[in-house]
């Protein structure tokens, strides 16, 4: 499972000339979904970024988390973030989980990053045309892979 973690003062996801989801500050997370995912990647994934220190503490200083500054959170499903680029020009995303794996884990990922910062987390629409804006707040972005542990 892979994240894109960004800090925004602001986002929102579009779906027909409709506003699906927005937020104020807090952190945009597009998800990227595998074959081989399991709770487990949920479980620390979730726990990754929601406690993750990457918020101006008084000084100014990145030392804390979503939880710590109550902020809100949305959550994109995005296959491309599993391409592979290595042959040729067109992207290959054999990586990528199908539907039928990828939408109950992103469902669940969703519910868990609700319980661990005790709020709704705003989505996306799975397979839907989306459009997604965003003020990135530093700029902050952050990869994270959770096959990339230790």
């Amino acid at each position: 499972m892979k994240a894109v973690v960004q800090r925004v003062s602001r986002a929102s996801v579009t779906i027909e000339g409709k506003v699906h989801s927005e937020i104020r500050s807090g952190l945009l997370i597009l998800l990227g979904i595998e074959e081989e995912d399991t709770q487990e990647d949920i479980d620390w994934l979730s726990a990754k970024i929601a406690k993750m220190r990457i918020f101006n503490d008084s000084n100014g200083v990145m030392n804390e988390s979503l939880i710590q500054i109550d902020g809100d959170a949305i959550v994109v499903s995005q296959f491309t973030l599993h391409a592979s680029t290595k042959k040729g020009n067109r992207p290959s995303y054999i990586k990528a989980a199908r539907p039928e794996t990828a939408i109950p884990l992103y469902e669940k990922f969703l519910l868990k990053l609700e319980s661990e910062l005790g709020k709704k987390v705003g989505s996306g629409e799975f397979g839907a045309d989306m459009k997604v804006s965003l003020l990135n707040d530093g700029p902050v972005t952050i990869i994270i892979d959770s096959k990339e542990r230790c």
